[in-house]
């Protein structure tokens, strides 16, 4: 079976160093990523280990407006962009995507072509992936994307390394651990995500359900938004800490870890 990881969550933002200095201002580095030449928008990331953030904005809304490929990211940013700085969807990283393909045909799942992707990085290294979208929504959540990286999880780890992308934040030792939604089903979001995912079920109560994905949560919480809401961050520490900041709508948390 394909593996599946949280790989990234995307934030649409208006200005990208607007987002690097709020997170700056917590604690966090973010940087600048690069462009994505063929589909009109550019980047910055704040990694985690290999889960990261990116805050995605538009380079230019006329070539974004009029991409052919069906990007459901790129069309969201310029539907969302400027108005609402929101999470998109959650990516998750497989080390097999025509697996997760076959995997979504046989539950009846739409979904677009494996399309190539790439970007040029702040050094001007071509960075290149797998990735395929799956339109609309259930019960208005969207779905999460499916990114393969074009190198090994042990290789890309030691080159973010090596250029720095990866390494300590100021604030500390800090992981990303939960990502928070607000839907109005949650037992159906998360035997949905279960079915066509095979991502594990955690837990379901009346008012909230979970699923963990490898060593960390989707939580999903009763509430009308139907949106992701928030990252919550773990901090290895001494000092207590319970600290809620905000870039648009995207709420970030961080907390000491017991």
């Amino acid at each position: 079976m394909a593996k599946l990881e949280w790989d990234h969550t995307v934030h649409y933002v208006k200005q990208l160093n607007t987002a690097m200095k709020t997170f700056l201002a917590n604690g966090l580095i973010a940087f600048h990523g690069g462009s994505h030449k063929k589909w009109g928008t550019c980047n910055a990331l704040s990694y985690f280990d290999l889960c990261y953030i990116e805050f995605l904005s538009i380079e230019d809304r006329n070539l974004a407006r009029s991409i052919l490929d069906p990007n459901d990211v790129v069309k969201d940013a310029v539907k969302l962009l400027p108005e609402r700085e929101i999470f998109s969807r959650v990516a998750l990283r497989t080390d097999d995507i025509e697996a997760i393909a076959n995997r979504l045909d046989a539950k009846n799942i739409s979904h677009s072509p494996i399309m190539d992707g790439k970007r040029t990085d702040a050094q001007g290294n071509l960075i290149e992936w797998y990735m395929m979208t799956i339109p609309g929504d259930f019960h208005a959540l969207p779905y999460p994307f499916i990114i393969q990286w074009k190198c090994a999880e042990d290789v890309r780890r030691k080159q973010l390394q090596d250029i720095g992308a990866i390494g300590k934040h100021p604030i500390g030792n800090i992981a990303i651990n939960q990502a928070i939604f607000e839907v109005e089903n949650p037992r159906d979001v998360v035997e949905h995500w279960h079915d066509i995912f095979g991502i594990d079920i955690l837990n379901i109560t009346t008012d909230e359900a979970k699923l963990l994905i490898g060593d960390k949560i989707f939580l999903f919480k009763k509430g009308p938004t139907n949106q992701l809401r928030k990252l919550a961050f773990k901090l290895h520490g001494l000092q207590l800490l319970d600290h809620t900041f905000k870039i648009g709508e995207g709420r970030y948390q961080i907390s000491t870890k017991k």
